[in-house]
């Protein structure tokens, strides 16, 4: 069994894939001060929830965006699993081409989100991700990232209304009943989600005039459910899509790591 882990600016996602299909996912807040001894923990705690053995794991792939995080985590994994995690970055073959200004900007999260979009569903691709950030990323029909745009994301966006202003208040991200809103909440919601609805749509739009050509449109993230009905823009919402893109990483790394780099 295979688990792959994401490490956001928010949560932490974990999942867990066998054959090709997942098994299990789960997400943990992401925090700093957790030793390795607490994740070592959950991890367990998961496994066995999936009916899973440390025994059971056959390797690691990490994707972060944390450095902070990285250390303990990182020792959790060798110490409870004795495994040592492949991490996604330099060095590690995807099968993407990063036609960027700075290949090593491009997040491992998005990195390993085009991996999934691309070679799951096809190409050329415009993968959005809805995240604590939300990002674009374009990937042409020969596996080129060409071009990636990050903006706010809505929870983001939502807690600094809510922390920048003395009267209102935190509010549930979710698609409002109306845009009459006719309370200070059903204001904010209603404002927060069709702002970023509207922004979405003219994101895909523009970047359709610009590249002059068609593509497919995948979307990501525990908010993207939020909008994927709602739009014609969006036309498949994978919640799974990094784990998939992970999957795919390491069977290209697979010969460097038969069965994992265990460290005993």
């Amino acid at each position: 069994m295979l688990m792959a882990v994401d490490i956001g600016n928010t949560n932490i996602a974990i999942g867990f894939l066998e054959g090709g299909h997942i098994t299990g996912t789960y997400r943990l807040t992401t925090q700093q001060d957790r030793t390795a001894d607490e994740y070592g923990i959950l991890i367990t705690q998961l496994l066995s929830l999936s009916g899973y053995g440390r025994q059971d794991v056959e390797d690691v792939v990490v994707a972060s965006v944390v450095p902070e995080v990285m250390h303990s985590f990182r020792a959790s994994l060798v110490r409870f699993l004795d495994i040592e995690p492949m991490v996604v970055g330099p060095g590690i073959k995807t099968g993407m081409n990063i036609r960027l200004d700075d290949p090593r900007s491009l997040g491992a999260d998005c990195l390993c989100d085009c991996v999934g979009a691309y070679f799951v569903y096809g190409g050329p691709v415009l993968v959005a991700d809805f995240g604590t950030a939300t990002t674009f990323n374009y990937v042409d029909g020969q596996a080129g990232i060409r071009s990636g745009l990050i903006t706010v994301g809505i929870r983001s966006g939502a807690a600094v209304l809510a922390g920048k202003t003395a009267q209102l208040p935190q509010v549930e991200i979710t698609k409002p009943g109306t845009i009459l809103a006719t309370g200070t909440r059903t204001a904010m919601q209603a404002g927060l989600y069709y702002n970023f609805l509207g922004g979405l749509e003219r994101i895909v739009d523009q970047f359709r005039k610009e590249i002059g050509g068609d593509f497919k449109v995948v979307a990501t993230g525990g908010l993207g459910s939020i909008f994927s009905d709602e739009t014609d823009r969006i036309d498949i919402y994978d919640p799974d899509l990094m784990f998939k893109g992970m999957a795919l990483i390491r069977e290209r790394n697979r010969e460097d790591r038969p069965g994992g780099l265990r460290t005993a």
